[in-house]
């Protein structure tokens, strides 16, 4: 009896200190910006093993895939099971230019995200009129398929020896350190948790919020319904892709190995683990998925498991996630969802006849 009290209490204490937290980041968010910059420059200085500056660089990868992920999941209310296979172009893209045709890491990086986002649109383009639990298959398919073209391609891709020889990036001649690449992954997390934030506080964003709600009554607005979906797919692509070449370039190999679906399965956790739609709760579930599984090393082959153990528990007790956002993932507790129902069993909207179609917004 006591342990079902304490279960049922859970949600009203994270809602409070959901609660807390926000007052407390709204009248101090300067201070905190200020305090988070500082942090990042000092820390490789305070923390100098090299254990735990490659424990934080991996997160600051895992914050750059659980932003981007949260354009398509959170903002725009679609479902995909795929990012790990932009994630994985990007970086073979990035470490075949880099070893094969000899170019700069510099160039290789921005590359690497235009051609996942290239991917990206042609997948977008090809699934999302499909109803949510399709599209879940479909780009699920989809990073199989990478694999297998991966694993296949030996001539281009090495097939499963995987691509080694990655050359370290340099900056005006300088190779790259831990300290610099920690540097580096920061600064790309925090362009990317900047720019998402743009785009959901400007008139894509609104949009994206528009179709997540009532995709019917998004286009009676006059919102290019389809056209909005395709770009918030594909700017979520430019981002994995971004993290794939940084991978690639901070490991110095790859292969198939690194990017199979359980890879996307554990990004979708991290989004759902801090508040599907919310900003920061992509960040701060990329920040607990990343350091849990270093708690818990000894676990190593139950690390899915967990995963699903943790994605249960947040669609039981807090469908909205550690921090969470209001609109559709707000709804009152006797009409609330779990969020993977409510994406998985969304009806298709049928636009009514008598109804304007509208232009674009």
């Amino acid at each position: 009896m006591e342990l079902k009290q304490t279960l049922r209490r859970i949600p009203t204490l994270l809602g409070s200190a959901r609660a807390a937290m926000a007052a407390f980041s709204a009248r101090y968010r300067m201070p905190l910006v200020l305090l988070l910059l500082v942090g990042i420059v000092v820390f490789p200085h305070v923390i100098t093993g090299p254990y735990y500056i490659r424990v934080a660089t991996i997160m600051g990868i895992y914050v750059i895939l659980a932003s981007s992920l949260n354009i398509i999941i959170g903002f725009t209310g679609l479902f995909s099971l795929g990012h790990a296979a932009f994630y994985g172009i990007g970086a073979y893209t990035s470490a075949l230019l880099a070893t094969q045709a000899g170019v700069s890491f510099w160039i290789a990086l921005p590359a690497a995200g235009l051609v996942a986002a290239a991917f990206g649109a042609l997948i977008g383009v090809a699934t999302l009129r499909l109803r949510a639990v399709f599209l879940a298959f479909t780009t699920l398919g989809f990073g199989e398929i990478t694999r297998i073209v991966i694993l296949n391609w030996r001539s281009f891709t090495r097939g499963p020896l995987g691509i080694a020889g990655i050359p370290v990036p340099q900056f005006f001649g300088t190779p790259f350190t831990r300290v610099s690449y920690w540097y580096l992954v920061a600064g790309l997390a925090v362009v990317t948790v900047l720019g998402v934030y743009r785009v959901y506080h400007s008139r894509i964003g609104r949009a994206l919020v528009a179709i997540r709600e009532d995709e019917l009554a998004a286009r009676s607005m006059g919102i290019h319904v389809f056209g909005y979906k395709v770009l918030a797919f594909t700017m979520a692509c430019f981002f994995a892709g971004i993290a794939g070449s940084f991978f690639a370039h901070f490991q110095r190999f790859i292969s198939a190995d690194s990017f199979l679906n359980t890879e996307s399965f554990t990004i979708i956790t991290m989004v759902a683990l801090g508040g599907t739609g919310s900003i920061v709760g992509a960040v701060v579930g990329a920040v607990i998925l990343t350091l849990l599984p270093e708690m818990f090393r000894f676990l190593v082959e139950f690390r899915m498991v967990l995963y699903g153990l943790i994605l249960i528990m947040v669609i039981v007790l807090k469908p909205g996630g550690i921090v969470g956002v209001k609109g559709v993932f707000e709804k009152p507790k006797s009409q609330r969802k779990p969020w993977i129902v409510e994406k998985l069993t969304r009806k298709p909207t049928i636009p009514d006849a008598t109804q304007p179609q509208g232009g674009t917004l």
